[in-house]
């Protein structure tokens, strides 16, 4: 049984990093800030707010067409979308050792279609934020420090 994720849906009003981070709450607030500063120090982008009326608001990094990755605050969590390739759903494969064997066997039991592997990830903590730090270079490059 799904269970429903309350999530921000006032599309009236784009909420400012401090609603975002009070919304999410303890101790998954660790993970969104963790998650971000890492995109910050890692790429040139500049995250977008979206909104749909499903879903609520994203934050979503994307450059030249293509997205890294889509944040979505929710109360309790974080839910990330980061879709992987062919070649990189290899990649993410090969790294057993690296990622928390929950993450590995989300990945293993997503099923890889044409556009790639969606990957669903909800996050309720500060560590949870690792394995989605060693999926994103996968996707791009960081930037050179």
């Amino acid at each position: 049984m799904a269970t429903e994720h309350q999530r921000m849906i006032d599309g009236t009003h784009t909420p400012i990093e401090k609603e975002i981070t009070d919304f999410i709450g303890e101790p998954a607030k660790g993970a969104w800030v963790r998650l971000r500063q890492f995109l910050k120090e890692n790429y040139d982008i500049v995250p977008e707010m979206i909104f749909d009326k499903k879903h609520g608001w994203d934050v979503r990094y994307r450059k030249s067409g293509k997205t890294l990755v889509t944040l979505t605050p929710e109360k309790g969590a974080i839910r990330i979308l980061i879709v992987l390739g062919r070649k990189e759903s290899e990649k993410a494969l090969s790294m057993r050792n690296e990622l928390s064997p929950k993450m590995y066997k989300l990945i293993e039991n997503t099923k890889q279609l044409h556009d790639g592997r969606w990957l669903w990830i909800r996050l309720f903590q500060i560590k949870d934020a690792g394995d989605v730090e060693k999926l994103l270079p996968l996707k791009r490059k960081p930037k050179k420090t």
